[in-house]
């Protein structure tokens, strides 16, 4: 029996900054996990997949994450998820900057 498909985003890094960034449905890509494109179909993830993959003069890394769907907007389930929204764990710049 295969695997049921769960939400996903479409994640990687970007390659000027090396920021944790996210596709929007628009297209663009964000720092904010909320501002994601939730993918609920698998033939619609891979297509946005390679799409994205395509784009190697801004970003690499590409991949689909798993995430909850919240009323916020998506959330991370996996540590790994979870630990990349929150941006460099060495000294406050980047995303954590922006909650001083």
């Amino acid at each position: 029996m295969p695997a049921i498909f769960t939400p996903k985003v479409v994640t990687a890094n970007d390659l000027l900054h090396g920021d944790v960034v996210y596709l929007t449905a628009d297209d663009q890509w964000s720092r904010r996990l909320t501002d994601a494109e939730v993918l609920t179909d698998e033939a619609d993830a891979q297509v946005r997949l390679i799409d994205a993959s395509a784009r190697t003069s801004e970003v690499v890394g590409v991949y689909l994450a798993d995430v909850a769907v919240s009323e916020t907007g998506p959330k991370a389930t996996h540590f790994r998820e979870k630990f990349r929204t929150k941006g460099p764990s060495n000294y406050a710049h980047g995303k954590q900057e922006e909650l001083r």
